[in-house]
């Protein structure tokens, strides 16, 4: 008896009691397989079957990132990557969503927005498609002044080095007992580790230009240094002249304190002198604060007319002489 044969019988069964389970016919066809001779081919059908049973009992694969598909790499300290038009949408109405439904799932909520995206309006789906450009173009500019800063240079080195260290950090283990073809591809697999990304020509030229960078500093700072001991010196020439004029000053000033003092006491002498000598015409006597005056309207009558004036001429003369010269 064959497959096809327990098969017919299963049939008449089934049309005898009516329906019949799909187990039933699994549990016919393994008796009928025990009971008889192993068949020499499995028929579709039967292969079929064991196909789905197959399926069934594998296990569940876990959902992950899909294969082939590179993650964004996210920029440390960069701008904040733009979202499209549709994302927006979704994280203006979630919100207001999970407000008015508290207790819908996060996946009906997406559902509910992605079914009211598809209605909306040209015009208002067209408002969140201008915003994410303008935000597209925001991005674009900033990444190109973020890209020429130090801090990305410096992080895309750091970036760098840490592929480097964790490319070279596996070890390999080489089996003793492989072919030579395997060996060989061992080999290849080395050359190929050795050939790390420090080596290209765009990490060459960045250090070059690292290189010179420190080299123009080094050569300003030496410089600096040179222009701060010549401001230094500098500094100290200006202190020490600014000392000797302060010390000439103080001079000057003792000088010209004794000569106001001197001025003074010349002055007593001739207002006392001349306290007996009155102007022509107007019998003026000079004092502390006329004696100036008074000896130039005086030089000015005598001057003008000294033959009227001869009296007063040797009046002045008599008083003069008598003057202490050491007083004055």
């Amino acid at each position: 008896m064959n497959l096809k044969t327990n098969f017919t019988t299963v049939n008449d069964h089934e049309q005898d009691k009516g329906s019949f389970s799909y187990k039933n016919i699994m549990g016919g066809v393994k008796q009928e397989q025990s009971d008889g001779p192993p068949p020499r081919a499995m028929s579709s059908d039967a292969a079929q079957e064991e196909h789905i049973r197959s399926l069934s009992v594998q296990p569940v694969k876990k959902r992950g990132w899909p294969k082939g598909k590179k993650r964004k790499k996210v920029l440390p300290n960069g701008p904040k990557a733009p979202v499209t038009g549709y994302v927006r949408f979704l994280n203006e109405r979630r919100e207001q969503i999970r407000a008015k439904h508290p207790d819908l799932p996060f996946p009906e909520i997406t559902k509910r927005l992605g079914a009211e995206w598809s209605r909306l309006a040209p015009p208002d789906k067209q408002r969140f498609l201008d915003e994410a450009e303008r935000e597209k173009l925001q991005y674009a500019r900033e990444l190109r002044e973020y890209q020429q800063s130090e801090s990305y240079q410096i992080t895309s080195a750091k970036i760098q080095d840490k592929k480097v260290k964790r490319e070279e950090s596996p070890s390999v283990i080489i089996n003793a007992n492989s072919s030579g073809s395997a060996a060989q591809k061992v080999s290849d697999h080395l050359s190929n580790r050795f050939d790390v990304p420090i080596f290209t020509e765009e990490f060459l030229d960045q250090n070059k230009a690292r290189e010179a960078e420190l080299r123009r500093l080094r050569k300003a700072n030496v410089e600096f240094e040179e222009q701060n001991a010549l401001l230094q010196k500098h500094i100290a020439d200006m202190y020490s002249a600014k000392e000797r004029l302060e010390a000439e000053l103080g001079q000057d000033e003792l000088r010209t304190q004794t000569l106001h003092r001197h001025l003074l006491a010349i002055k007593h002498t001739l207002v006392s002198s001349l306290s007996s000598v009155a102007l022509p015409g107007t019998g003026e006597t000079p004092s502390l604060g006329t004696l100036d005056s008074y000896l130039s309207r005086l030089s000015g009558t005598l001057e003008s007319n000294p033959h009227e004036h001869r009296a007063l001429l040797a009046q002045l003369r008599d008083v003069l002489s008598h003057l202490d010269s050491e007083k004055l």
